[in-house]
């Protein structure tokens, strides 16, 4: 939690129109984290969406960015919309996971993202066991020079600064991306509760009418053969 303080602010995409990433650096890495399975609601679509807009909102501004995918369904959904910008996909990921799954991760991600000015974490946030939403971090490497390198209030030793930055950083993307996993898959379990409950509640109805309209047609039959016995009866009666 505490590596929060060196992120900049999570944003809560609550419409997808309003978000620009105007103040994205030119060269990003978009992490989206989704599912390995379906049947979760709208989990996986939301986060393809998402990714789908970052990636046209930037590369509209002049920017360049890049795309590694963690979960099978948003690498299927998002290959056929933007195959040019996967560089990696993360498949079969066990989830919920723990941190040294977090770490295998973050060493995918900070390998394919050596050149990148910033990564961003795309993942759904639970809520309740009703709602969930969208959220993204920035994450910069701890670089720079002059007023705008990081840390100038602390001393290193004995190790350079450049070495304790980059381990830092690390643990930093690591840290986030395990807060991100796990709050995604908090989300994803509530939304397939949420899909599975209703998809019995709909096979409920589903029965119940059906057993309806077998009971109304086994009806009319028996009373239709009795209205044939009867009038048969009757028409020996006569004769």
């Amino acid at each position: 939690k505490w590596t929060e303080a060196l992120c900049e602010e999570t944003v809560v995409i609550e419409e997808i129109a309003d978000v620009t990433y105007e103040d994205f650096p030119q060269r990003t890495l978009i992490v989206p984290f989704s599912s390995d399975k379906g049947l979760c609601g709208g989990i996986n679509t939301y986060i393809s969406r998402n990714t789908k807009d970052a990636v046209a909102k930037l590369t509209a501004q002049g920017k360049e960015c890049d795309v590694v995918i963690v979960g099978d369904k948003g690498r299927s959904q998002l290959a056929r919309v933007i195959p040019d910008k996967i560089v990696r996909s993360a498949t079969e990921v066990i989830s919920p996971g723990n941190f040294n799954l977090a770490a295998a991760l973050s060493s995918e991600v900070a390998a394919a993202g050596k050149d990148y000015d910033a990564v961003m974490i795309l993942y759904n946030s639970y809520v309740n066991a009703a709602v969930y939403k969208q959220k993204y971090k920035l994450i910069r490497p701890l670089s720079g020079e002059g007023e705008e390198e990081p840390m100038t209030e602390y001393e290193f030793e004995p190790d350079t600064k450049s070495e304790v930055l980059v381990d830092f950083y690390e643990y930093m993307l690591t840290s986030q991306m395990f807060h991100s996993f796990m709050d995604g898959a908090c989300a994803e379990q509530s939304s397939r509760m949420t899909a599975m409950e209703n998809a019995s509640q709909n096979a409920g109805e589903l029965i119940d009418s059906l057993t309806l309209k077998y009971n109304r047609a086994r009806q009319s039959r028996i009373t239709t053969e009795l209205i044939e016995i009867i009038s048969g009866a009757a028409a020996l009666e006569d004769a």
